[in-house]
């Protein structure tokens, strides 16, 4: 039946070119958000039952088919319309010139078993784009994951999650499926849309040039690791902006594993996460410039902006700025110590190159932590002309997790006892601190005594201007 309809939609198709484009039963041209004329295609219309429980993956891949053939013929976009209803599906294939239209009250529901994805775990996604041009995702419902059938042991510190490396499919414990993905594709957007629940990463970014992500909301379970919001890979000229991510992993994630990133720019955002809101790396084998994160508000988080550069890729020219951050501990096994800022460059292993950090800002930023910030260079990769302007930093106790510790990892030292600091330096060439006004609270703050912690021997060129430190009270 799915088969008799898609040849008969080619059909129409062709007809309504002879007939300079006349409407059709199965074809309507809508207004989008883009103010442009689209076509459009229903996925019940393919034999989508929306129920939750049969799977519709073989109506929705042909609607999309045919959707992309229709968007070739026409030169034109074409939306794939989820109405409302729950649809149950394996690996959907994006393809150029579609926009999934999932309405308010629709959900794609991703499987939970290992047949439903492909051989491959390099392409395990509910949704995947590859080589795409001109794709997106819309609509005001909702992609989930279904990441509760993959946790093993429910643990209010850490969950214990299924691992489907048992199968060969894969090495390692982060063998499920991620949510959403875009692999090599130009002219991406996502907006107005909800991704949630994800067993592994929410969405995935790879080597994309021009991609738009906005108005999104990305909830994973806050317990759940690696459910990253929005790793952004070997991509080019992206731009976050109004997104709401509250997930258990890092937030925004841009990595660099086969190529650059450049020119990545995120405003107007909303992060709670477990572990770092904003974090460059770990994945660092190349080079990351003029990135400009804006007007950010970080709740509750593990770590606030971090920087992991751990494989011998170059950062230059990144700025963060009007940001408001508020960092608390977490249980250890969690990478963090509520760091309102981390940037370091040790190696990864007796293997990786120490990179390098260089003209790297902060400007406008309010921190209320319970930890001081970390900067650390290494002998290879020394941190360079870094700027903290205007900055109002109050540090503070309010968990009973235990304190006096330092984090590298993932790799290098791990956790190291270190007393604590308002800023705790190492490798550093080239330190501007401007405006910048410290308070620390009397109470739970008895080993916080240092405002600078550095040695004179791997520090040098600090410039101190208007710098207050001192104590408060409630």
């Amino acid at each position: 039946m799915v088969l008799i309809i898609y040849i008969q939609l080619l059909l129409q198709l062709a007809l309504t070119t002879l007939q300079s484009h006349s409407a059709t039963s199965r074809l309507s041209i809508l207004q989008s958000n883009y103010h442009h004329r689209h076509l459009s295609f229903s996925v019940v219309d393919f034999g989508a039952t929306g129920s939750g429980h049969h799977y519709d993956t073989i109506p929705i891949q042909s609607a999309i088919d045919a959707c992309a053939a229709a968007a070739t013929l026409h030169s034109s976009r074409c939306l794939v319309t989820f109405p409302p209803g729950k649809y149950l599906t394996a690996t959907l294939y994006l393809k150029s010139g579609v926009i999934l239209n999932i309405q308010e009250n629709a959900t794609i529901l991703g499987g939970s078993r290992l047949d439903d994805y492909p051989e491959k775990q390099d392409k395990w996604y509910v949704v995947v784009a590859e080589n795409a041009v001109d794709v997106g995702i819309t609509g005001g419902g909702e992609i989930n994951g279904q990441g509760w059938k993959f946790v093993q042991r429910f643990d209010e510190r850490k969950n214990v999650m299924v691992s489907w490396n048992k199968t060969g499919a894969c090495l390692g414990d982060e063998c499920r499926p991620r949510l959403v993905g875009f692999i090599g594709c130009r002219n991406v957007e996502i907006w107005d849309v909800k991704l949630h629940e994800p067993a592994y990463w929410c969405l995935h970014i790879v080597r994309c040039e021009n991609t738009s992500i906005h108005d999104i909301s990305i909830y994973g379970d806050f317990n759940t690791p690696n459910n990253d919001g929005m790793d952004i890979e070997d991509s080019n000229n992206t731009l976050i902006t109004r997104c709401n991510i509250n997930t258990g992993d890092d937030a925004i994630c841009p990595k660099t594993s086969t190529g650059p990133l450049y020119n990545l720019t995120a405003t107007n955002c909303w992060i709670r996460t477990k572990s770092s809101a904003i974090k460059l790396g770990s994945a660092s084998w190349y080079a990351f410039k003029g990135l400009m994160f804006d007007n950010i508000t970080i709740v509750e988080s593990h770590r606030g902006l971090g920087l992991q550069i751990r494989d011998g890729g170059n950062v230059s020219d990144i700025t963060f700025s009007n940001i408001n951050i508020s960092t608390r501990y977490y249980d250890p096994s969690w990478w963090g110590r509520a760091e309102p800022i981390y940037v370091t460059t040790c190696p990864r292993d007796n293997h990786s190159k120490a990179g390098s950090i260089s003209n790297l800002q902060f400007v406008n930023i309010t921190a209320n932590s319970e930890n001081g910030i970390f900067l650390s260079g290494s002998k290879g990769g020394v941190l360079s002309n870094l700027k903290f302007l205007n900055m109002n930093l109050t540090y503070t106790r309010w968990t009973n997790y235990a304190d006096g510790l330092i984090d590298y990892r993932p790799g290098c030292q791990g956790l190291v006892n270190h007393s604590t600091a308002g800023f705790m330096m190492e490798h550093i060439d080239g330190l501007d601190i401007e405006n910048v006004k410290m308070r620390w609270s009397e109470e739970k703050t008895g080993q916080w005594n240092n405002p600078l912690d550095f040695r004179p021997s791997t520090v040098n060129n600090i410039s101190l201007l208007n710098f207050y430190s001192g104590l408060y009270k409630h």
